[in-house]
């Protein structure tokens, strides 16, 4: 039976994803101008380079300026109250061909000037609860993205759809954006709209900066004029490559470390993993003072970040050392593995992610994945390939690279922890988000597939008969059932 791992075994970046494109742009008829410009207002000139967004914008009646009826202070900052009122204009332009009428209907006697935009857009479910009590507060850009982009109610085309995609997997462009910022999606969206270009030639979107009036009325314009949406021209040619990907890059961090975590603190134990493993390291250093620490403790540590390595199996440790001082409170992990000595642990860890990224390029080359694909289709064909061209190994012992990634990809020939480690190494190359799930005496891949938590076992998927499907793709119900 394919369910062998071995004991204490370890086994695990641009959440990239492939949006539908249902439905179609908001038709010009739908945002017809309310009235005409003629300099109203006195701080922007023609040579600016958002004077025709402004303009615009005022035009669609989803601005009167700022302050006074003459300044629109385009360098000023815009709070999330603004924005909001401005998304909730044009929302009801679009709808009801008047930008007013939908916040009209949920004015209230008292209160703030922008609780009726708020409540007519959260009516209209393109905001919740998320912006409560912070509507004073400046307007990140992550923020303005999220508002912006549901403002409409269809989807706008995807003209820079492949450029995206392939330069945001390829870690290329957009890089401040990864799977810990706010509203990711949102702002990749608005990339592949072409309302978004970034702030230099890496396409850096600064997620966290705060917004200029003058940016948001060329974002809001765009959104409702396609001759003022950007095609993006990022050289994308091999950009599908990964040659010279490192494992520590696979692994995202937000920087946070604690010197002294609890053995029952998940996060703090996976904070620390990550601030290992994204720094290329496999050695910890706790401190948790002057007689605090004991031997049962320190042994619950072991087994935390042991069990919690285990979400990395790409990263290709199998065990955890410690040494410790009940005096000094000073611990130190050393993350190893079993399968080989100390001196050849980076070479199997690195001759498997080679492997990876030629079979990786390779299906980019030939045709078998596309930007088109959306990620579960992605991950599908990995499944296929995996399957395909490695065989499961009956004979293994516990100290064989059967039980490593270099086992399934080189060496075509591994057990569960093996086939795991293999494929999420494959995913993750792919900018697929992933980790593992196990029982006592065998392990799987869980993947976030398009926003969806799969259960993925190409363990079981590769049968002498061919690919078995019924393992790709499982809720967490099927998957504990038949494991």
């Amino acid at each position: 039976m394919k369910r062998r791992i071995l004991p204490l075994i370890l086994a695990g970046v641009l959440l990239l994803c492939t949006l539908s494109q249902a439905g179609s742009a908001a038709d010009a008829e739908h945002l017809a101008p309310s009235r005409t410009y003629h300099g109203q207002f006195t701080d922007i000139a023609p040579s600016d380079w958002y004077y025709d967004n402004v303009a615009a914008l005022y035009e669609l009646g989803l601005t009167n300026g700022q302050g006074s009826a003459d300044r629109f202070s385009p360098a000023g900052e815009m709070t999330l109250g603004e924005i909001v009122a401005m998304a909730a204009r044009l929302r009801s332009l679009y709808e009801l061909g008047d930008s007013e009428k939908g916040p009209a209907a949920h004015a209230v006697s008292g209160g703030k000037w922008y609780l009726p935009y708020a409540a007519y857009l959260r009516s209209e479910e393109v905001i919740g609860q998320e912006f409560d009590g912070l509507y004073d507060q400046s307007a990140t850009r992550a923020q303005v993205a999220h508002v912006l982009a549901r403002a409409l109610p269809a989807s706008l085309p995807a003209i820079n759809d492949e450029a995206v995609t392939v330069g945001y997997a390829s870690r290329r462009y957009i890089r401040d954006v990864d799977e810990y910022t706010p509203y990711q999606q949102d702002i990749l969206t608005l990339y592949r709209w072409g309302i978004l270009s970034g702030a230099d030639t890496a396409g850096s979107f600064l997620p966290d900066s705060t917004i200029q009036r003058c940016q948001a009325a060329a974002m809001i314009t765009r959104l409702v004029d396609s001759d003022l949406r950007i095609i993006l021209d990022w050289e994308n040619s091999l950009s599908y490559s990964k040659e010279g990907a490192t494992l520590e890059g696979l692994v995202t961090s937000t920087g946070s470390f604690h010197s002294a975590p609890s053995p029952d603190d998940s996060k703090a134990v996976d904070d620390n993993l990550r601030y290992m493993l994204s720094r290329g390291q496999r050695q910890m250093s706790l401190n948790y003072g002057k007689n605090t620490l004991t031997a049962a403790m320190a042994q619950q540590l072991l087994a935390a970040f042991l069990d919690g390595v285990r979400s990395y199996a790409e990263q290709g440790y199998n065990e955890v050392r410690c040494s410790y001082s009940i005096r000094t409170g000073a611990m130190s992990l050393t993350f190893s593995s079993s399968l080989c000595g100390e001196d050849q642990i980076d070479h199997y860890r690195q001759a498997a992610l080679e492997a990876a990224i030629q079979v990786h390029d390779r299906l980019w080359k030939e045709g078998s994945l596309t930007a088109s694909l959306t990620e579960t289709e992605k991950a599908k064909v990995y499944y296929a390939w995996l399957c395909g061209h490695c065989r499961y190994d009956y004979h293994s012992s516990a100290d064989s690279l059967s039980h490593s990634g270099y086992g399934a990809l080189v060496n075509g020939l591994a057990v569960c922890d093996g086939y795991t480690a293999a494929y999420n190494l494959l995913l993750k190359l792919e900018g697929i988000s992933c980790t593992t799930a196990s029982t006592a005496d065998h392990i799987w891949t869980v993947a976030t597939l398009d926003g969806v938590t799969c259960h993925i076992d190409p363990t079981w998927g590769d049968q002498a008969s061919g690919v078995d499907y019924q393992y790709f793709a499982m809720s967490e119900e099927q998957a504990m059932s038949r494991f």
